[in-house]
């Protein structure tokens, strides 16, 4: 896989992008236009879900793009409405089939579900039987706490690759991190510039912003930077993989342009000081089938 930015390597050994573009809440009719954009601009690793109704546009996006499918990291999440095991398989069919695509680099339980937890261990029971038959080149979840995962692997084979979860300056989960390097567990950052701190009315952070707090902005000042590429370098020193979302072309650059300055241990630590501990998003131990409604 080429492309300016750096790998990570995931515990089967597949190489993923530290960086790369999410698409949650992107419009479908804007979706395949950022997707363009972002492969166009040297992004490798585009992040999306079933329940974001736009893995269609995703797949037009990189088909438009023109770069190869062997050089993009394609990351796609089964909903809670399709947990269980016949179920699960069909689902992961039906997001290639919108995709246009033969195989997936990343398949991620989209959400745990621990009240009701026979149908969400199937459903990985599933992925570990899609990367058998080699239509996923790895399998991992998305929010899932410490304790979540524990209970995962004590029925399943395979350890997830991947963990998807809420971080930004505000949560920068580092007991979660430390669980995950022990089992060799790759940490990836939805809302990595605290975006849900803005928009998520019940946010216990809700009204700041990351982006405002000084010790980013001096950081930002002393590098010619923007707050948001101070705080993605901050993941990237961190071994997090940061997947921002944005679908104007500006921002998209902007996003990417983060390769050609460092973070010292000292501003890092500035930034991981910012830490409330506080979850914005959904609580992980209490999401049930039905939590979200279908998607």
């Amino acid at each position: 896989m080429t492309g300016k930015t750096p790998l990570l390597y995931l515990n089967n050994g597949v190489e993923m992008p530290a960086l790369g573009i999410g698409v949650y809440q992107s419009a479908p009719e804007e979706t395949a236009a950022a997707v363009e954009t972002a492969l166009r601009g040297g992004y490798r690793l585009i992040d999306t879900a079933a329940a974001y109704g736009n893995e269609e546009q995703v797949g037009e996006g990189i088909r438009r793009s023109g770069v190869h499918r062997g050089e993009v990291f394609v990351t796609t999440k089964l909903w809670l409405s399709d947990y269980g095991y016949i179920s699960a398989l069909k689902a992961c069919e039906t997001s290639l089939d919108k995709l246009g695509l033969e195989y997936l680099d990343l398949y991620l339980l989209h959400q745990p579900a621990p009240l009701e937890p026979e149908p969400w261990i199937a459903a990985y029971k599933a992925a570990e039987k899609l990367l058998a038959d080699g239509r996923v080149r790895a399998i991992g979840v998305s929010n899932h706490t410490a304790g979540i995962l524990n209970t995962l692997m004590e029925q399943t084979d395979i350890v997830p690759a991947v963990n998807q979860v809420e971080l930004h300056p505000y949560f920068v989960q580092n007991q979660l991190r430390e669980v995950h390097q022990k089992f060799g567990i790759t940490t990836q950052a939805w809302s990595p510039i605290g975006g849900i701190t803005r928009y998520w009315a019940q946010a216990p952070n809700g009204g700041r912003s990351a982006l405002e707090e000084p010790a980013v902005l001096e950081l930002a000042e002393k590098y010619g930077k923007t707050a948001a590429q101070v705080v993605l370098r901050w993941h990237l020193e961190r071994g997090v993989c940061a997947i921002p979302k944005s679908v104007k072309a500006h921002r998209i650059a902007e996003n990417f342009d983060v390769f050609d300055f460092t973070l010292t241990p000292d501003e890092v630590a500035a930034i991981d000081a910012l830490d409330t501990g506080l979850r914005s998003g959904p609580d992980p131990e209490v999401i049930k089938l039905d939590t979200f409604g279908t998607r």
